[in-house]
């Protein structure tokens, strides 16, 4: 006899819209007669292995409703990365729990762990349907056109720098924002839909699909410094050098690693710091500021995409529809359609696992300073409706008397 009984967990960085995806699952699923209890893992795949599991079902949906337009990760998450062995304990736990249908929302490291668990369940023979749910402010996972999180990150993005370039040109001088983004620059290339006027920042754009050459940088810098009288600057933290190696862990004295051996690049402001300091030694301007946007951007309340919800919600309900109603496991995927509507696709877990996807060429600028037509096209109907706009005064000079 079936259990009914289904099991979501929340992996990876929280985001302003993964709880979408959540309310998504818990309130599609008790809309089938054969779902009778949802379970929900906190802290991810960790609750998993520790049996620290909580019953979805009691909750009302009126509630469900506030949490999902609430930012982060309501059961908390994990950046545990299952091998094997781990992902066997996840596996055990599920059977004991007689669970059916596996909801995994994250990125890239959470489809593989969904696809491991996959195919451990079907080397078990044990019935069990597995789905990956997107969600990424990176905006990196494979075979999606956009990822639940990354416009409302982007968003947030956007807003920052058109409010640092109005900064900017009150006091003039060299800013430098530094974004997320470890192999793709998607959040980093939102930074240039804040511009509104030919001589607005960012008037740089480093993304890490390109060779980042200190040189050129200082070049480029002082080129425009001196065109506008200020220089506005967005910062991918994965930008490297030639040979692969994070422009970070060059200019640092130390080098802070997280537990999977990258090179600690989010929660510090030590790039920002850094190039600040070659900016101030090199090219002796006296006003170079700099920021670490971090972990602001993933989560920031009051600054989220109504797109951006309303997909992150659709992927969770979808998810439940492919797993009842399909005969296969995967990952949903966003397909764009029209000039802006999507579709959803369930697509072979395989081709999205371990997987990254970086910004299309077609979206950088040849100098590789800048970004596209394409790529503005592309985001600025996922940043959603009421993007503030920025406006100046046209001053009337008046006539000096005393000419000094």
């Amino acid at each position: 006899m079936a259990s009914g009984k289904i099991l979501v967990a929340q992996g990876g960085g929280p985001t302003a819209v993964i709880n979408q995806s959540l309310a998504g699952v818990v309130l599609e699923a008790r809309r089938f007669r054969d779902c009778r209890r949802v379970y929900g893992a906190m802290h991810g795949v960790r609750g998993i292995v520790n049996e620290d599991l909580v019953d979805l079902t009691r909750e009302t949906s009126h509630n469900l409703e506030l949490v999902a337009a609430t930012p982060s990760s309501a059961l908390g998450s994990t950046r545990d990365k299952p091998d094997l062995a781990y992902c066997a304990e996840i596996f055990k736990v599920l059977r004991a729990h007689d669970i059916e249908q596996f909801y995994y929302i994250g990125g890239n490291d959470s489809s593989d762990t969904v696809r491991i668990v996959s195919e451990q369940a079907q080397a078990a023979n044990y019935a069990l349907r597995c789905i990956h749910i997107p969600k990424t402010i990176d905006n990196d996972l494979v075979g999606s056109d956009h990822t639940p999180g990354f416009p409302s990150a982007a968003r947030f993005v956007a807003q920052a720098f058109a409010g640092a370039n109005l900064d900017n040109a009150a006091l003039p001088g060299v800013y430098v924002g530094v974004v997320m983004g470890r192999h793709a620059g998607f959040l980093t290339a939102a930074s240039a839909l804040g511009k509104k006027f030919h001589d607005d920042g960012p008037h740089l754009i480093y993304l890490p699909e390109r060779v980042f050459s200190l040189a050129q940088f200082l070049a480029d810098v002082k080129a425009t410094y001196e065109r506008y009288g200020r220089c506005v600057i967005a910062v991918s933290e994965g930008i490297h050098d030639e040979s692969g190696e994070a422009i970070a862990s060059l200019l640092a004295k130390e080098v802070e690693r997280d537990a999977h051996g990258n090179v600690q690049l989010s929660g510090t402001g030590a790039l920002a710091d850094l190039l600040c300091d070659e900016i101030k030694a090199k090219l002796g301007i006296k006003r170079v500021r700099g920021d670490t946007f971090g972990y602001l951007q993933r989560s920031f309340i009051g600054c989220v995409s109504d797109v951006d919800q309303r997909e992150a919600r659709e992927v969770g309900e979808k998810a439940v529809q492919f797993a009842m109603w399909g005969e296969r496991d995967g990952s949903v995927a966003i397909k764009r359609t029209g000039f802006y509507s999507v579709d959803y696709e369930l697509l072979p877990l395989s081709a999205v696992a371990g997987k990254t996807r970086v910004m299309e060429d077609e979206f950088i600028s040849a100098s590789g300073t800048d970004v596209t037509d394409a790529f503005r096209m592309y985001l600025r109907p996922l940043l959603g409706a009421g993007m503030p706009d920025a406006f100046r005064l046209r001053p009337a000079p008046v006539e000096k008397i005393l000419k000094r």
